[in-house]
């Protein structure tokens, strides 16, 4: 199935194809094939990263066979930009209860590491059994943590990207599809 046309891109703003609804729907169900064989006879904790996470979250879990509980945490370096702004914003660890269990960090897309490792920092503080890493998208280009990734589905070049829930100023998350996307020159 193609890429949709989604809602026309904002003034200044470009749109391209990346990953079709297809594709997603192929990256979840071989990612929570691997999931069910790995945590087999466990029941993780699936901390999904909001805002762009919950999508493919919601996805995942509806996939996956095994039990599981899940929990939502906030975690954004991007503010309003295309890139990272070097300073992680971190919401609502504090109250997960994961001491003891199996927890599978959640998130949209892997690209510089930098909330991902402050994430994985403050889950660490709360005493799990085992962490790992599920991402359905993977910028391995200019990674700079070396981060416990144990499930990626789909390795893409360094451009920024929108849609299936991921945003730029909030926009785009509608999409069903991945875009890349670009501006114009003024």
């Amino acid at each position: 199935m193609p890429i949709r046309p989604g809602p026309a891109a904002a003034p200044g703003e470009r749109l391209q194809p990346l990953i079709s609804e297809r594709r997603i729907r192929r990256a979840v169900c071989d990612l929570a094939r691997r999931i069910d064989e790995d945590y087999r006879g466990k029941s993780p904790v699936l901390v999904i990263v909001l805002k762009g996470g919950a999508i493919f979250g919601a996805d995942l879990m509806r996939a996956l066979t095994i039990p599981v509980t899940i929990a939502y945490v906030a975690a954004s370096s991007y503010r309003d930009g295309t890139r990272s702004s070097g300073e992680v914003a971190l919401g609502d660890v504090d109250r997960l209860d994961i001491g003891g269990r199996d927890v599978l960090l959640v998130e949209d897309i892997l690209d510089t590491g930098l909330t991902t490792t402050a994430l994985l920092g403050r889950l660490r503080q709360c005493g799990p059994k085992s962490l790992s890493i599920c991402a359905l998208l993977d910028k391995r280009h200019g990674r700079a943590a070396d981060l416990p990734v144990g499930y990626a589905g789909i390795a893409i070049p360094d451009e920024f990207v929108v849609g299936y829930g991921m945003d730029y100023a909030e926009r785009y998350r509608n999409l069903p599809g991945v875009y890349v996307l670009s501006f114009d020159r003024r």
